[in-house]
């Protein structure tokens, strides 16, 4: 049985080696990934993991996506590509919680698609200015949601987690080997 992966993130790769998942191909999606105007964080999660999942043909293969969202209340943080924005960010989160979405969408070699949905709750300290200037230093943020990975050096700015650590890295475990499973793809 085929698996295409349709992300080229190498935290996805290292979270479906962690349970023995090696992906045949790997075929990031091009999408437009905005949110529609007044979205929500978990909907729009679903739809981006979904419409990744569409965008790649691999007849008769399984298609894993997925989609990693943080949201601070109802307003979706950015992947954040610019310091600006990571600051502001940053301080956004700053000694608050915040919940992190974490989408997978499965297509079948039949073109059936099954979708799961992680939610975690992040509660970051309060960052004094040196610690936020240290971590934007660092360059971690660049590209990630919410302008932080959790597998880097912000996890030791991290108070609190509730929910799926893998979830929040951007591709939660748990769920996606129950998909996989159901699908009939072999796993030890």
């Amino acid at each position: 049985m085929r698996l295409v992966l349709a992300s080229s993130s190498p935290r996805r790769l290292e979270l479906l080696a962690r349970i023995g998942v090696t992906p045949d191909a790997v075929t990031p999606a091009d999408i437009d990934e905005t949110p529609r105007r007044g979205e929500l964080p978990a909907p729009y999660a679903v739809r981006v993991a979904a419409e990744k999942a569409g965008a790649v043909p691999a007849p008769g293969s399984l298609v894993l996506s997925a989609d990693t969202v943080v949201a601070a209340g109802r307003r979706i943080l950015p992947k954040t590509d610019d310091e600006e924005e990571a600051r502001a960010t940053l301080k956004l989160l700053s000694g608050r919680r915040h919940t992190v979405l974490s989408a997978v969408t499965l297509v079948d070699a039949d073109g059936r698609a099954r979708h799961r949905l992680s939610t975690s709750i992040v509660t970051f300290k309060r960052l004094s200015d040196d610690e936020r200037e240290s971590y934007l230093a660092t360059g971690e943020w660049r590209g990630k949601a919410g302008a932080y990975g959790i597998q880097g050096r912000a996890e030791a700015l991290i108070r609190a987690m509730s929910g799926s650590y893998s979830g929040i890295m951007g591709l939660p475990l748990y769920e996606t080997r129950a998909l996989l499973r159901a699908a009939g793809y072999p796993l030890a």
